[in-house]
This record gives C-alpha cells, sequence and structure tokens, in this order.
C-alpha cells in the first residue's frame, strides 16, 4: 500500500471514493420518536456536509431498541426506518459522495440522556423510560451506571442476528458503505477488552474468545451487505487503562476482521470505562491507523485533524488510506470544496472563484 494524495480516489471492493476525505459518525441525538431521520434537522446536516466529500458516515444508528444508547438515536430494525434513512441516503449520494452507514450496539453505555440538555449524558432510570443495559459481564460502565445484564449465548445469536439484519435493511435504504461499530465502550469493543470481559465461556478468557463476537459479527454482516460493497470497522485500537485492550490485539485483530470480509479499519481509542485517562493532540490517533495498517489491512485516520493539510501529510507518509474529518466538518462543511471548487454545486462555484482561500482551504481571517 502506497502513499498516496487527498485527491486520489481509493476504491473498496466495487465502490471508488472521489478523493480520500470522509465524515466520520457522530451522533447527533435528534431522531424522531420512531428513531427515524427527520427532515428539518438530518436531511439538511448530511445534505451540506457531503459537498466536496469522498465519504460520509451516518451517525451511529441502533440494530435494536435494546441497542439504543439514547432515546433520541437513529434505529434500523424495520422498514420503516429504513424508508426514512433512504432519503439520507439519496441526498448524501446526489452531492457526489458515498453514503455510508454506522451500525451500533450500544451495550453497558444504553440507556442514558443525550449529552446536552438538562441531565447530559446520564443514565435513565426506569421511571424516565430506562431499559435493561446488556453486556459481556456485570460490570456498570461507570459510577452511577446500571449494571448491565451479562448475555446469554441466546441473547449473544441474537445480538448477532439483529446486526446482519440491519446490514440488509441499509443496503435496501442505497447505502454503499457499511460500518460496524466496535469502539468507544459499546457492546463489541466490551467484549474485546478483558476489563470489561470477564466471561468463562467462549465468549471470554483468551484472546480468540473476546474477539469471538465480533468475528461473528463481521461474518454475519457479510451474508446479508452486499458483496460488492465494503465493510469497515471501526476499532478503538488501544484502551488508555492498565489491562485493557492494547494496540498489539488490535494489530493482530485486524488481518482475521479482513479474513472475515472487513474491507478496512476506522482507527478510534478508548472509551471502555470512567474516568480513563487520554492524551490528545493534533491527529493524536493517526499512529493507530499506521501500526495497523503496516498489518497489510487499509486504514482511516481520525481524532483532531482540524485541516487539510495534516489530511494531506497523514496520507502522504502514509500512516493511512483515508482521512476522517469530524468536528472541523461539522463547523466548516465547506471547507473541501474550498480547497477543491469543482467538488462544489455549480450555484457556488462562482462565490469560490472569486474569494481567496488559503493553501489549506481555510478562508483568511480578514473575511
Amino acid at each position: 500500500m502506497n502513499p498516496t494524495s487527498l485527491n486520489t480516489p481509493l476504491r473498496l471492493r466495487e465502490v471508488e471514493l472521489r478523493n480520500r476525505l470522509g465524515l466520520p459518525a457522530m451522533s447527533t441525538y435528534q431522531a424522531d420518536p420512531e428513531h427515524r431521520p427527520t427532515a428539518g434537522w438530518h436531511l439538511p446536516h448530511y445534505l451540506t456536509r457531503s459537498i466536496g466529500m469522498g465519504l460520509v458516515i451516518v451517525e451511529a444508528t441502533a440494530v435494536a431498541a435494546e441497542a439504543l444508547a439514547t432515546p433520541h438515536d437513529l434505529g434500523l430494525w424495520n422498514a420503516r426506518q429504513a424508508r426514512a434513512l433512504a432519503t439520507v441516503a439519496e441526498v448524501i449520494s446526489a452531492q457526489g459522495a458515498v453514503a455510508g452507514l454506522q451500525l451500533s450496539h450500544a451495550g453497558r453505555k444504553a440507556s442514558r440522556s443525550r449529552p446536552f440538555g438538562r441531565t447530559p449524558d446520564a443514565p435513565l432510570t426506569e421511571t424516565e423510560g430506562g431499559w435493561q443495559p446488556l453486556g459481556p459481564s456485570a460490570l456498570p460502565f461507570a459510577d452511577g451506571y446500571r449494571p448491565p445484564q451479562p448475555m446469554s449465548p441466546g441473547q449473544i445469536d441474537r445480538a448477532v442476528g439483529q446486526f446482519a439484519g440491519a446490514a440488509g435493511h441499509a443496503a435496501a435504504a442505497g447505502f454503499r458503505f457499511l460500518e460496524l461499530h466496535a469502539g468507544h465502550g459499546r457492546l463489541l469493543h466490551s467484549f474485546l477488552s478483558p476489563l470489561s470481559n470477564q466471561r468463562t465461556d467462549g465468549y471470554g478468557g483468551d484472546f480468540t474468545g473476546r474477539t469471538r463476537l465480533l468475528r461473528e459479527t463481521v461474518r454475519a454482516v457479510r451474508t446479508t451487505w452486499p458483496r460488492e460493497l465494503p465493510l469497515a470497522v471501526r476499532l478503538s485500537a488501544r484502551d488508555f487503562i492498565p489491562g485493557g485492550w492494547s494496540l498489539e490485539d488490535s494489530v493482530r485483530l485486524a488481518p482475521l476482521l479482513a479474513a472475515d470480509g472487513a474491507d478496512l479499519i476506522d482507527c478510534t481509542s478508548g472509551g471502555i470505562a470512567r474516568p480513563e485517562p487520554r492524551p490528545t493532540g493534533p491527529a493524536w490517533q493517526a499512529p493507530f491507523a499506521r501500526a495497523i495498517r503496516q498489518s497489510g489491512v487499509p486504514t482511516a485516520a481520525v481524532g483532531k485533524i482540524t485541516n487539510l493539510s495534516e489530511a494531506g501529510r497523514l496520507l502522504s507518509c502514509g500512516d493511512c488510506d483515508l482521512v476522517l474529518m469530524g468536528r472541523a466538518l461539522l463547523v466548516d462543511p465547506m471547507l473541501p470544496a474550498r480547497h477543491t471548487p469543482d467538488l462544489a454545486p455549480p450555484s457556488y462555484q462562482r462565490a469560490l472563484a472569486t474569494t481567496t482561500v488559503l493553501a489549506d482551504g481555510h478562508l483568511p481571517p480578514e473575511l
């Protein structure tokens, strides 16, 4: 895998991204009561953030009601939700970006409020409409969180089937890129980490047991997700608590996931428990993407990548195959089009042609 540039297309299976820039899945917590996207929020949100992009991944979407993190999450376990999400895939595709979707099971991080409002990111009690979280073991995510119910073999099989069913709905809705969330303490990550998985059956114990659920999920999803479409795994490359999942574990796991049917590892980190010390800084997670990429599996880098110059550098030095920029594109969605005006809608191109743009795609401070 050779180093490349930001504007080089990326081909994954039969799908080609027009450039190496993507929007990662970032929950907005604005779904309607049936966990569907809305015309007033999701359509303009994703349309504007598709301009000039190679890939746009729609936010974490629960595979079942019990898999929701908050009551305001998107869901994809029935045809009505699939039809509503199809409108989001359509507006993304209409701007020339590949429409992607992230599937998620919140696991022991379920049944909490959204991270803004009167009680941000707080566990929900039964009287507040909360529900029972599920997990590998009866270890709560943090103080004050309800202990998860340790999943029985039947419940594990059901969760695998829920991911596969949601993947089929995503294909029917017109998405052409799918990502499984195995990071940030959600269900698939919680089975990987010894900090949250203390099982003694075939889904716990050693590396093989703890990776079994994720590998089974990838294989099951591949039975319903079209073979010509790419499948990614968002993986917390390491925990930041002693005794947790390690970068060496991720490097070992990546080729196994590729053999199971995954095409790219989206390299994030942390989130297994609170409190958790985490380093930070510009592009601070890129070394994880580089290490995993050296195992022979394509990777995406994400995390405090705030300008296109930095994105291009990560690609040119071979750290990753794809750059995902999150918060920078939430507040500045026209950044890619200013960098490459030909990717803007015709209605915007005249404005871009007559506006001075700095080398990294930002506007000068006097404007």
